[in-house]
């Protein structure tokens, strides 16, 4: 019986299944930054849905090498440490290459990943 390998896979495929590894390696997240992490990743797959070709081999290089370096940052090992680094600091040259909509949307992404923790009314202790 033959392997499946990405060369057998349709584009669509290849995009769908990194899609959802990217979804699958966020469980592995504190919970607000899954959720902000989540967000951002459907939110960019579905802006690129109709992206032009020359687009698609970055976009998906890209996206392939963040879940890669995630997927390390929360192995078992990285996350015995007292505070597992998570992330990674963005070169001056790969900052160069981005559009001006892309740096826009990575400072409101730093401004939500960084905002203090805001108390809700189920985090309060009551007394009974």
């Amino acid at each position: 019986m033959a392997t499946a390998t990405s060369t057998s896979f349709t584009h669509v495929q290849r995009v769908r299944l990194l899609y959802k590894t990217i979804l699958r390696i966020h469980r592995g997240l504190p919970l607000e930054i899954k959720a902000i992490g989540d967000q951002y990743v459907k939110d960019e797959f579905k802006r690129h849905r109709k992206c032009q070709p020359h687009e698609i081999n970055p976009f998906m290089t890209g996206w392939v090498d963040y879940a890669v370096t995630l997927s390390k940052q929360l192995s078992v090992s990285q996350l015995k440490k007292k505070s597992p680094i998570l992330g990674r600091h963005l070169t001056q040259e790969e900052l160069e290459t981005f559009k001006d909509d892309q740096v826009y949307q990575l400072h409101e992404l730093m401004q939500e990943a960084t905002k203090p923790k805001v108390e809700s009314d189920s985090d309060i202790p009551t007394k009974l």
